[in-house]
């Protein structure tokens, strides 16, 4: 094979683009009817989409030969099956779930008294009531029920059988309240969160590998009928290699919104799915439903580095050598983004989305951004130093 047919091959395998992924492959690749036979543990399949049963979990859960089977079942669900899936009384008493959502109302009230309007991903600010790190605040509010909540064998099992051993629980209530409007369709974090242009600084091995970085799902704490918007899905969407680039383009929009699925589900229900399965809130068009799930983000246990780094105590300290080397050109502009690039901190989370939001945009500023920018504008060395501080503050919990 030629040299520069060969290189343009592997170029365009690693690095893709805006343009990557074609509508025919990816209908290919969802046009699929789920086999009830092919999942044993589950109860049944409605639109796709499989069914589990919160009893027969609890039990199942007590045997550890078949307690690795069901999570084999899920994982094999997650990454190639429908990528969702859904169980009935995930959470066994529900007098935990009002008790959950009695917490969760006081602590939007208290917020609103405060003034705070919780910025939205993928919603208008304000439009319908959210709790950032709802894990904390739920936690620090009532121990108790904290503890009787995520207690919960349906949220465990599932987060072991994705993430494994270690994974690391966060948790945003939600709440979409009478005519809250549906949400785009996306992909989810990581690189759900990004700008397409940004995305494509990552090589195709990992568009691959963060799907398996995370895990989505919610808990109901209400019954949610059609009319109040439940979750829309398009099964074995997560499928499609290209997808996080893809997702947003007007074709793929198009089609999701001709060929999702929706689920009513019960109170103490639970959904979980692969972060890159396509998917978004559905319109509430019910006149008295404030439909409330708690959203669960499970990590994983290997997304943070071996050491602690005092990035904001390093990008201050360098932040002189960079400026003067900028001006005085012994640095090339390329050269200042690598010393950026080992010096600050170039991703947006975790962060505390009250008070860093992602406004305009999936994701706040980063440190890196900031020093950059800094760099643009000359900011002398002392005002660069109080805005590394200001921004340090804001990402605290």
């Amino acid at each position: 094979m030629d040299a520069q047919i060969l290189s343009s091959r592997r170029r365009d395998k690693v690095w893709l683009n805006a343009d990557s992924g074609q509508l025919d492959h990816f209908r290919a690749g969802v046009e699929k009817t789920t086999d009830p036979a092919d999942w044993p543990f589950a109860v049944g399949v409605e639109k796709n989409v499989l069914i589990y049963d919160g009893i027969k979990l609890r039990q199942i859960s007590r045997d550890p030969h078949l307690r690795r089977e069901l999570m084999a079942e899920w994982v094999e669900a997650f990454a190639t099956g429908p990528g969702v899936i859904v169980i009935k009384g995930a959470m066994p008493d529900l007098t935990v779930v009002d008790r959950a959502t009695e917490v969760f109302d006081a602590i939007v009230r208290d917020e609103r008294e405060k003034g705070k309007v919780a910025a939205d991903h993928f919603a208008k600010a304000g439009a319908n009531d959210r709790i950032w790190n709802s894990l904390q605040k739920h936690c620090l509010t009532d121990p108790e029920n904290f503890a009787s909540y995520y207690a919960s064998e349906a949220i465990a099992m599932v987060s072991q059988a994705w993430l494994g051993a270690g994974y690391q629980m966060t948790a945003q209530m939600n709440r979409v309240n009478p005519g809250g409007v549906a949400q785009k369709a996306h992909r989810d974090y990581h690189l759900g969160f990004m700008s397409p242009a940004q995305m494509q600084a990552y090589p195709g091995h990992i568009h691959a590998i963060s799907p398996v970085l995370t895990l989505q799902g919610a808990v109901a704490h209400c019954d949610m009928p059609i009319e109040s918007g439940p979750t829309l899905f398009l099964p074995y969407s997560q499928t499609f290699f290209e997808g996080y680039l893809a997702f947003g383009r007007p074709e793929f929009q198009h089609y999701f919104a001709e060929h999702h699925v929706q689920l009513p589900l019960a109170k103490g229900d639970a959904v979980f799915f692969n972060p890159a399965l396509m998917h978004g809130a559905g319109t509430n068009v019910s006149t008295d439903i404030y439909r409330m799930a708690n959203l669960l983000q499970v990590s994983s246990a290997f997304g943070r580095a071996m050491e602690t780094v005092d990035r904001e105590r390093m990008s201050t300290a360098v932040y002189p050598a960079l400026l003067e080397a900028k001006r005085s050109g012994t640095m090339t502009a390329q050269d200042v983004a690598n010393a950026i690039a080992a010096t600050a901190e170039g991703y947006a989370f975790p962060t505390n989305l009250d008070s860093d939001p992602p406004l305009g945009g999936l994701a706040p500023k980063t440190q890196a951004a900031l020093m950059a920018e800094a760099l643009e504008a000359g900011m002398d060395a002392a005002s660069f130093a109080d805005v590394i501080e200001r921004h340090a503050d804001k990402r605290r919990a």
